[in-house]
């Protein structure tokens, strides 16, 4: 195996066509690389001219050592990590081409050394994560709930719904809630919707606006954005959803409204579903992703959609240095 940096048209040629999360995309990478404090590093692993593993990751040079992150923390990305694609379906050799491309990353980026705090959360579709294990690393599993909609009707996915889901989006059929795809101007909406519950939570908004329009810009038809409004156009909620080749993830807003005893993002959450399953914006958009099944209070509430829980893996340094270093970087996990 030979493992190189790549530029980011290279790393775009060199995706595969499936089990690519939307920030392993080079439109969403490249925003990242223009806000992130630190070197965009794109590996690649190649077999002859064959790409068998990608892995991107930022690195940060600091007073206090150095930080190898994949993704940074602060920007509102939920899952990054490495992304191998073996050519030979055998077990054994996935797990080779797995484990030498990962030793060969880590050792790049000197893992080993006591001052690097490296931390990675990987993608729902890499499920060997015992390669980082094996180099000392702490491996975590966390979960989110993914509602698969290939081959299904509306009607069927309402039926799959809780009883009290159901009732709510059967009530929001009768009130005045117009549901649209605002774009960049209803991004800010949100954005600021967003902002303020964060401050009355007492609690600091991580993203700027500056990131949030530059990202919504470069990913174009890969983002959507749903503002709910009264029928004399005032402002209820909105949900800004992010879209790779496969899902549609529940990316910002959401905050909590209500408009004539119904909840707003129910219908909001309803209405993307739908357009999933109806009009998505690429025919490959088969899932929808309500990011994140790791706090109870919000699992009550999506545990709802009937969505399957599916896990996926937090890797970072271990010991009680790297968690003084982990607190100096304000890691937080999802």
């Amino acid at each position: 195996m030979r493992v190189e940096r790549l530029d980011i048209s290279e790393w775009s040629d060199a995706l595969p066509n499936s089990g690519v999360e939307l920030f392993q995309t080079p439109e969403a990478l490249s925003v990242l690389d223009e806000h992130a404090t630190g070197e965009l590093r794109l590996y690649g692993g190649f077999k002859g001219q064959q790409p068998i593993g990608l892995f991107p990751l930022l690195v940060q040079d600091r007073s206090i050592g150095s930080a190898v992150l994949s993704p940074p923390p602060g920007f509102g990305v939920p899952r990054m990590g490495p992304l191998v694609m073996p050519t030979s379906p055998k077990q054994r050799k996935r797990e080779k081409v797995n484990n030498s491309f990962v030793e060969a990353v880590l050792e790049d980026v000197g893992v080993d050394d006591s001052l690097t705090l490296f931390r990675t959360i990987c993608g729902t579709g890499y499920d060997d994560p015992r390669p980082f294990s094996w180099a000392d690393l702490d491996v975590g599993t966390r979960f989110t709930y993914q509602l698969d909609l290939a081959d299904e009707s509306p009607d069927d996915v309402l039926t799959s719904f809780s009883k009290s889901l159901r009732r709510e989006i059967r009530d929001g059929e009768d009130i005045d809630v117009e549901i649209s795809d605002e774009g960049l101007d209803g991004a800010r909406s949100v954005y600021e919707d967003t902002k303020i519950r964060y401050q009355e939570q007492d609690e600091t908004f991580p993203l700027s606006w500056e990131y949030v329009r530059d990202l919504v810009d470069a990913l174009d038809e890969r983002c959507r954005v749903y503002v709910a409004r009264t029928a004399d156009g005032e402002f209820l909620s909105g949900i800004t959803v992010l879209y790779s080749d496969e899902a549609g993830y529940f990316w910002q807003g959401g905050t909590r409204a209500t408009h004539e005893n119904v909840s707003v993002n129910s219908l909001l959450h309803w209405r993307v579903i739908r357009d999933v399953i109806e009009d998505p914006p690429m025919e490959s958009v088969t899932k929808y992703d309500l990011m994140g099944a790791n706090t109870e209070r919000l699992c009550r509430y999506k545990s709802k959609f009937g969505a399957d829980l599916v896990p996926y893996y937090v890797v970072e340094s271990q010991g009680t240095g790297m968690d003084v270093a982990k607190r100096a970087y304000r890691m937080v996990s999802r």
